[in-house]
């Protein structure tokens, strides 16, 4: 069973920056795409930001040029640069991974708070 687990959530001022990391680790045959998703109060989770094994990857439009996911398939790590963040950004954060060929992401990290205010 493949165990994610995040790091580098935070208080962080408008316009500031966080990184966020996912390890994955465990019994790994193979993983696929790994993304981000983030949940507010109030609101249905949404995909941030996805990437898949080969490095192609998607933004929600929100965070188009602000947010930057990249991936090192060596260490299993996703990554979630977020710059320039809103108050709007503020959410739980969860890292999430596909094994190789599934459709679905069936891995899921324990989620981690951004908050963006003054």
């Amino acid at each position: 069973q493949v165990q994610l687990v995040e790091s580098g959530g935070g208080l962080v001022q408008p316009g500031g920056s966080l990184r966020l990391s996912c390890v994955a680790s465990g019994r790994i045959f193979s993983i696929g795409a790994m993304g981000w998703y983030r949940q507010a109060p109030g609101k249905q989770r949404e995909l941030v930001a996805h990437i898949t094994s080969g490095g192609n990857t998607n933004y929600v439009d929100s965070v188009k040029g602000r947010f930057t996911i990249s991936r090192d398939n060596a260490k299993n790590t996703v990554y979630l640069q977020m710059n320039s963040l809103k108050p709007e950004d503020t959410a739980v954060y969860y890292c999430a991974a596909r094994e190789g060929g599934r459709a679905v992401y069936n891995y899921w990290g324990q989620g981690t708070q951004v908050t963006v205010s003054s």
